[in-house]
């Protein structure tokens, strides 16, 4: 067994059962190629290797076969390479993906031509219908350049190539990073949510006191990134509103910050067009009644009164179509009658309810009504059974 097997599905099962090509080509970011090639491996992909000549001498050939456990293909052969893995054939590649492609590569596909390995992949894909995925890797004056501009357009509109667009930095367009790519792959290959609008609330909110002080709570938001994510990898259109939170908002995925409710009430105003909502938000229930606009002195006791704060989730729900809101108690049997109750005032659609006791920073214990029983697991597990459930509607 090649080393690389021990790995497979080691971090999920996206793209198990799935053959994706990575097309290598001579940019200097293909040194980010091998640990590119291990991240499909950890979510279940089978991945064969095909390499330009100024690519393999950027990356040596034996790090891709070692990483991909497959032989490299640097060159065309009477194996004829190209159709026995994209032609219309028996066990043809799921998905093409060149990572990273430079300027030359792009402008080759973009008119047709084939004078390397990786090209006249490009061309078997497109004439047998296999989806093609390029990432973007050159200098920024290359970037900038009209007819490079005009060519990458040309094969989004004209091939439906999907192009992962560079990071702009230090005078280059830089490749996106692998976490962005791999999760690109797998949508990609989704279609379950595609064509939805769906709207992630995360994260925890902070109502201030006085100019420096704040009221809010221990929640890191971690279960509304993962559920963002794992939406935007089933294909919906997804955007992100987001509190204080513990870790990055992907980037790639459109996001808007808040501090306080009342930051979400006029977010809210112009909200349109949502199929879907989710709130895993954490949000406060009180505010205080005055807030000091300079810091308070600390020298003598201090009394503060406060009232509360306008629900959001029942703002939000005359909005969309379909509202998930999350409940959280101190025991399970709380939880599930909150729940409960929620749906027979019809304040949601779905409520994803806990006990603050089974919470951690990885790992959850749910009641989610609609299926009405409990779910256990990582945050990714519990994101996906949400969203099978919305799936379901």
């Amino acid at each position: 067994m090649h080393p690389s097997e021990e790995l497979r599905g080691s971090e999920g099962s996206d793209l198990s059962g799935k053959k994706i090509i990575l097309g290598v080509t001579g940019s200097i970011a293909a040194v980010e190629c091998v640990k590119l090639v291990r991240k499909l491996i950890r979510e279940g992909a089978e991945v064969h290797c095909v390499m330009t000549e100024w690519a393999s001498k950027i990356v040596h050939p034996n790090s891709l076969e070692f990483a991909s456990g497959n032989e490299v293909i640097t060159e065309l052969t009477g194996k004829v390479e190209h159709v026995t893995h994209c032609g219309n054939v028996p066990d043809k590649a799921d998905l093409f993906l060149i990572a990273p492609a430079t300027a030359n590569t792009i402008s080759k596909i973009a008119k047709g031509i084939d004078d390397t390995p990786v090209t006249t992949f490009a061309t078997t894909c497109v004439g047998s219908e296999i989806p093609m995925t390029v990432v973007p890797a050159m200098h920024q004056t290359m970037y900038d350049h009209p007819i490079v501009m005009e060519n990458l357009k040309d094969i989004q509109d004209k091939l439906e190539v999907t192009v992962i667009g560079p990071k702009i930095e230090e005078g280059a367009a830089k490749a996106a990073g692998n976490e962005q790519i791999v999760d690109a792959a797998i949508r990609e290959l989704n279609h379950d949510l595609e064509g939805k609008k769906v709207l992630v609330v995360t994260g925890r909110s902070l109502e201030p006191i006085d100019s420096m002080r704040l009221i809010t709570n221990r929640a890191s938001g971690k279960s509304g990134l993962e559920m963002a994510k794992r939406a935007y990898i089933k294909g919906a259109d997804v955007e992100v509103w987001h509190g204080d939170v513990k870790g990055e908002v992907p980037h790639w995925i459109p996001n808007r910050s808040f501090e306080t409710v009342g930051d979400l009430f006029d977010m809210c105003e112009s909200l349109t067009e949502i199929d879907a909502a989710i709130v895993p938000a954490a949000l406060s229930d009180f505010g205080v009644k005055e807030i000091k606009d300079e810091k308070i002195s600390s020298s003598e006791p201090l009394m503060l009164e406060l009232e509360p704060v306008p629900k959001f989730i029942d703002e939000l729900n005359k909005k969309v179509s379909t509202l998930i809101a999350y409940k959280a108690e101190d025991t399970r049997e709380e939880a599930k009658k909150a729940a409960e109750k929620m749906i027979e005032e019809g304040r949601a659609d779905i409520v994803v309810a806990n006990s603050l006791k089974d919470v951690t920073l990885d790992e959850n214990r749910v009641y989610i009504s609609s299926k009405e029983e409990w779910v256990e697991g990582s945050k990714r597990d519990i994101a996906e059974a949400v969203l099978n459930e919305l799936k379901e509607r």
